[in-house]
């Protein structure tokens, strides 16, 4: 059975016998094409010009210009249509010329309607993936690797941090700042950029350095007591420049808490375990980032044995109105305490998001409610 078309398939008939444009023109048209007719080559050419077809379906043999001749000027025209011709006298001559010419496909007459729908149903299918794959490769291309290096070495360039405020409710107090990715070069505002970037480029570690040495560099002005949350891509783990002892952060460990997001997999860092016990012994404490966002399962519990928790703000958002955020948080809580790890509740934007983490027994919490991140180490809003 024939399957008429699903949108109107623009089909150009060539033939110098009435009767056979008359008869294919119906069917084909009562299957679904849209079909123009033209008598001769020269009549084909003309309404390809003032016209764009999906198929062209061409007698081979007519007086004054050929199917080949048609088929050459076509190419001349249009490169991407196809091109059936149909001949009742075929010989070897004539299709290897077809084929030279680009012709789709090479029919002996009498055709069976069936076999030519088929044909042109198909070829059309092909003529919209070429055009598709023209379109694609007229879009604006990704950038190079020498496209981004002057941009993210302008980003370093202009590095800074922002700090947000992470409080203890129970006694309004500061219980640390997060330190967050920033930089002036306008192509590199956006954070996730720059890490991108970082990557494709392969200079991760330089970027790692340059965020401790700003966040070293900052803490100075951090108020007496408060802690420094610093976040670490899971390819700092493998950098030697992190356990140094005469490296920047380092010289305040005591005060920095190490967050390591639950987002990206530590497969590609070798013997875990071991570098997280080498930067405990430098004094960093370390965080699980992103708990309940990332990879399932307890490996990087057990990897990385957290002294702190932060619940990702896809658990947070709405939690006052949704059981079963309540109740997974509850649960998450409950076995926190019992592994001996302090709980952060990341996203808290609303008070009633806050009066309900704080009856599930969070008293750390953080987000736009007490203060964006910003420059410097401002008091949140109570």
């Amino acid at each position: 059975m024939l399957t008429p078309c699903d949108e109107g398939l623009r089909l150009l008939l060539v033939d110098d016998d009435p009767a056979v444009l008359r008869s294919y023109g119906r069917a084909l048209g009562h299957l679904g094409a849209i079909v123009e007719l033209a008598s001769n080559g020269a009549e084909a050419v003309e309404r390809m010009k003032s016209g764009s077809f999906d198929v062209v379906v061409s007698d081979l043999l007519m007086p004054g210009m050929t199917g080949i001749d048609l088929l050459k000027a076509a190419r001349a025209q249009e490169l991407d249509v196809p091109i059936v011709l149909m001949t009742g006298d075929p010989s070897l001559d004539s299709a290897v010329r077809a084929v030279e010419y680009g012709a789709f496909r090479y029919l002996s007459k009498p055709v069976e309607i069936g076999a030519l729908w088929e044909t042109v149903s198909r070829d059309a299918r092909l003529h919209k993936m070429a055009k598709l794959k023209r379109e694609a490769l007229a879009l604006p291309k990704a950038q190079s690797q020498s496209d981004r290096e002057a941009p993210f070495s302008a980003g370093l360039e202009l590095l800074w941090m922002a700090f947000q405020p992470i409080v203890r409710w129970s006694d309004r107090s500061v219980f640390g700042y997060e330190a967050l990715l920033r930089s002036d070069e306008p192509s590199m505002k956006n954070p996730a950029h720059m890490l991108d970037a970082a990557e494709k480029l392969g200079r991760l570690h330089e970027l790692g350095r340059a965020v401790r040495a700003n966040v070293t560099a900052s803490a100075m002005e951090a108020p007496e007591g408060s802690n420094v949350f610093v976040n670490l891509h899971s390819a700092d783990l493998n950098d030697e420049n992190l356990y140094s002892t005469d490296s920047p952060l380092s010289t305040i460990a005591n005060r920095v808490v190490l967050e390591i997001t639950e987002r990206a997999s530590l497969d590609g860092v070798k013997n875990v375990s071991s570098r997280v016990a080498e930067l405990k012994a430098l004094g960093f404490r370390i965080a699980i980032d992103d708990l309940g966002a990332g990879y399932a399962g307890l490996t990087s519990f057990t990897q990385l044995e957290p002294e702190i928790a932060k619940l990702d703000m896809s658990l947070v958002r709405g939690i006052d109105t949704d059981s079963r955020r309540q109740s997974i948080v509850r649960s998450m809580m409950k076995l926190c305490s019992e592994l001996g790890i302090l709980v952060v509740a990341e996203g808290v934007e609303t008070p009633t998001e806050r009066d309900m983490l704080a009856d599930l027994g969070c008293d750390l919490l953080q987000g736009y409610l007490f203060a964006r991140p910003q420059r410097g180490f401002k008091a949140p809003n109570w």
